[in-house]
This record gives structure tokens, sequence and C-alpha cells, in this order.
């Protein structure tokens, strides 16, 4: 006799068994609980997030925005940089300030505010010069120094500085260079004869070409003086055309080699897109679907990174309601939008998070069928991955379709989760509209739900899964008809029936 278990039961059974054996840990994404402060328009990558028609030197703003991230949960702030292109941001003896005299510094304003509200700090020692800083040139590595000693008598006694940002900020592939190796460290050390106690980040990039195979990438990661590696994920840099996979083994290997270190193991994961070219600056940065980003959350956090942080945050996800308005027009609040929901246990948001931790069960009965299949791929509880050419998306072409579910058996409905791949550069598209039918006879349909999916206009670079969701459905039905009609290609690869966290 061939027993068929229903997939939520299965989904419980291996996680319990799973669990005891200690080999299935139930682990919730991290949220974002810290990010840089950009002080500096540098050129059109900040035409959003550090507007010209703004005075990025008003304390009000940055005490406002601060007040702003402590309420969307940020506990680390961490300075880009304190200076540029020869002036300070703070009062400075070694260069003119760029702020008037008669106010309060921009990093006073954060610094304060940050100690009021119970935030931590990492104060940066960047830009000697400006955000090309070549850490080979002597006068570079001095004026860095000569800036950590001054800062250090201004801000070693504040109570909201925590540490040190090195903005040394070299490249990991396929090995960190061990000129990279030896700055850090002569700056490291110099950080702790001035402030004993105070931890040092850094956040390399460069993770899509790193030689994890080669002995030396480990041996060098050691012998940096360093309490916490930031790595950035790059997916907002787009560094590969569909980086979740890769990124999902990369952090599984950063976080055994950092098992084997003194080095705390922290994602830096990308909020942003590009309005035009990727990593061009001439381009603007603009605030990426949160379905991506919530993806990325997961993929850290699964791994086991120790903490979550975020370049950039503000002027990428902003409060809509804020008196300093940065941020894309309209679509960095919905960004916020989104997140904050999130971050409150919207049942959509959750059921997205399950279905890509793979923890998300499926309540539909034993014998359900899709248009008379009981093997439907749409049902066999895979999941795919942010790439069209993955087997487990299933393609459907340009056209009218009709889904017709059979359940066996009269039962309730209260939810239906529905995952889709959203892929512009290819024409992978969500449909404009999904009309959701129940029967109990197969003959006469009532509609039940009629979803509208968002048209988020951040296509231009990326893949991310979206989700359609019904819910408080409430009714009693043997069938269920889901219709779309589509101009381009769409990829399905699970439907959730009373899905099951």
């Amino acid at each position: 006799m061939n027993i068929r278990f229903p997939q939520f039961l299965t989904v419980l059974i291996l996680c319990l068994l799973y669990t005891m054996d200690g080999f299935c840990e139930e682990r919730s994404a991290k949220p974002i609980t810290g990010t840089w402060i950009n002080l500096a328009y540098q050129d059109m990558r900040n035409k959003y997030t550090n507007p010209t028609i703004l005075d990025n030197t008003d304390p009000g703003l940055w005490e406002q925005k601060v007040q702003e991230l402590h309420e969307m949960g940020m506990v680390y702030l961490v300075f880009m940089a304190v200076a540029n292109e020869g002036h300070a941001y703070y009062p400075s003896k070694l260069m003119p300030i760029i702020y008037p005299s008669d106010r309060k510094s921009p990093v006073d304003a954060i610094m304060d505010t940050a100690a009021r509200l119970g935030m931590k700090v990492f104060m940066s020692i960047g830009w000697a010069k400006d955000q090309d800083d070549n850490l080979r040139d002597p006068a570079i590595c001095h004026r860095q120094q000569e800036m950590m000693q001054e800062l250090a008598g201004l801000y070693s006694n504040h109570p909201a500085l925590y540490g040190w940002y090195l903005p040394v900020e070299d490249c990991l592939c396929p090995l960190l260079s061990e000129h990279a190796v030896t700055a850090v460290n002569k700056l490291a050390d110099r950080a702790r004869s001035l402030t004993p106690g105070k931890k040092i980040l850094i956040s390399p990039y460069g993770l899509v070409d790193s030689d994890f195979t080669n002995p030396e990438y480990e041996r060098r990661l050691s012998c940096l003086k360093v309490d916490i590696i930031a790595y950035q994920d790059e997916v907002g840099c787009v560094r590969e055309k569909f980086p979740m996979s890769r990124l999902k083994e990369n952090w599984r290997i950063l976080r055994a080699i950092h098992d084997r270190l003194d080095i705390a193991l922290w994602a830096n994961c990308e909020t942003f897109t590009w309005e035009k070219k990727t990593n061009d600056r001439n381009s603007a940065l603009i605030p990426a679907a949160y379905q991506r980003l919530l993806s990325q959350q997961v993929v850290a956090s699964n791994a086991g990174v120790e903490c979550i942080i975020s370049f950039m945050f503000c002027g990428i996800i902003e409060n809509p309601a804020s008196l300093f308005q940065l941020g894309q027009p309209y679509w960095s609040g919905v960004a916020y939008r989104n997140y904050m929901d999130w971050r409150n246990g919207d049942r959509y948001w959750k059921l997205l998070e399950a279905s890509f931790r793979k923890t998300l069960g499926n309540g539909a009965p034993t014998l359900t069928t899709i248009n008379g299949n009981i093997s439907s791929p749409l049902l066999d509880g895979y999941t795919a991955d942010e790439n069209p050419n993955d087997s487990h998306w299933i393609s459907f072409s340009k056209g009218q379709h009709v889904l017709t579910v059979d359940f066996g058996q009269n039962i309730k409905l209260n939810e239906l989760f529905l995952r889709l791949l959203n892929y512009r550069p290819e024409m992978v598209i969500l449909p404009d509209k999904v009309y959701f039918y129940v029967s109990s006879d197969s003959t006469s349909y009532q509609l039940l739900s009629v979803q509208n999916t968002t048209c988020f206009p951040n296509i231009s670079h990326d893949a991310w899964i979206d989700g359609i969701f019904c819910e408080k459905m409430n009714v009693y039905a043997r069938y269920l008809k889901i219709t779309f009609d589509s101009s381009q290609s769409v990829l399905i690869d699970e439907l959730y029936i009373n899905p099951v966290l």
C-alpha cells in the first residue's frame, strides 16, 4: 500500500526528527540592526541618500534621522566618513570644518542623539582625502593616524562610542591582500592604544570571487587584529546575475571559518539597487524590493551570522512621515512600510520568510490534484531560487491560464499563498491580476477574490521571489480555480493551501 502523508505533516515530522538530532534549528530572519551614516554628497550615487537640496550639515537633520533609525530597530551606527576633501564634519583642528562654526557639528549631533537613545556608534577615520583614499600613499596613512588621535581625544569617553570602523575596504578576491592586512592592523593597534576595549570593524567586499579553497584565505583573515568583519553580500551591486545560490554557500563557508577565528561574523546586506547602470558613480542608489532584501536576511541568518547591518538604510528605507524627506520619492516609503510590516509580524511577510527558510508547510489534503495531476509540482514542497533557470519553476507562457484544484473533499479554505518569480530583465513578470474562484460541484464557481500585484518600478537589475496572498476567506469548497492572463512569461513554484508556519 502506498501511503501519502499530507505535506504539512511531512514538514512537521522531519523538523521534529532533525531537531531531536540537533541538525535542524528553526531560525527566524534577523532584523537589520545597524547602518552606515554617510555625511557627504560624493557623486550621483548619493542623489537620494544625501540630496544636494538639503543642508547635510544641519544638526537637526541628523538628530531626526538617528531618532528614525532607532525607531526602525537600529542599534549600531557606523560613520562612513567624518571628513571629505579636506574638510571635517566634527570640530577638528587638523582641517577646516565644513559646517557653520556657530552651530553643533553633524558628528556631535549624531553622537549625542545616539547616546540619548542607547545606540552604539563606530567612529570612522575617513576620508583622509576622499572616497578614493589610497592606502599605499604614506600621506593618506599619516592623516588617518592623525584623525584617529584627534577623534579619540574628542570622543573616547563619549557614551555612544562603541568602536572604530576602518574604511579599508579592500577586496577579498581571490584573497585579502597582505597590504590590506598590514594597513588594518596598523590602524587597529593605534585604535586600541587610544581607546582600549573598543571594537574594531571592517567591511570588505569580493565574496563572489573569493578563493575559499586556498588555505591562505583563512590564514590572512586569522592575521587581522579586528573584532568584527561585516562582509558585503554584494546582492545590490549585482556582482553576478543570480547571486543568491552562491551566497548561501559563501555564508556557510564563512561561518565555518569564523568558528575557528576569534572574529565575529556580521553580514552587510545591501538594501539598494540602481537607477541606471550598476556599480556606476553616475547612477543613483534606490531601494530594492523588500522581497529581495528579506531573502538576503534569511540567507545570512540561516548561516548563523551574529548581526546584520546594512549600507545603506538612511535614504533608502525612509519613514514617509519624516520631517526631512530623503530617498526616492514614494518608493523609499513603500520599502519602509514593507520592512516595518515584516518587523511587526505581518502574515504575508512571515509566510514569504518561511518559504525562503523552507519551513512553510502546505495544508493541502492528501488527494489534492491540479488540473487532474495528483503529483503536481506546484504541490511538491520544492521551492526554487531567484533564478529563472531553476528547474523547480513551472513556466506559464504568454496568454490566459487556468489552474483547477480539486481537494477530493470539501475543506475549509482560510488562506492561499502563491510563490512567483519577478525578473524583468528576461521578461519574467507577475500577472497584473489573479482571480480565485471556489465551487462545491465543479460546475458553478463563485468569485472569491481578485488579487492585484504591485508594479514595483526598480526592476532593471534584480531577480526576486514574490507572493500572492489571499487571507481570511473562511469558505468551504472542494474545488478552487485560479485564473490569470499574462503578457509575458510567468514562473510559479508552489501553491500553498492553508499554509502552515
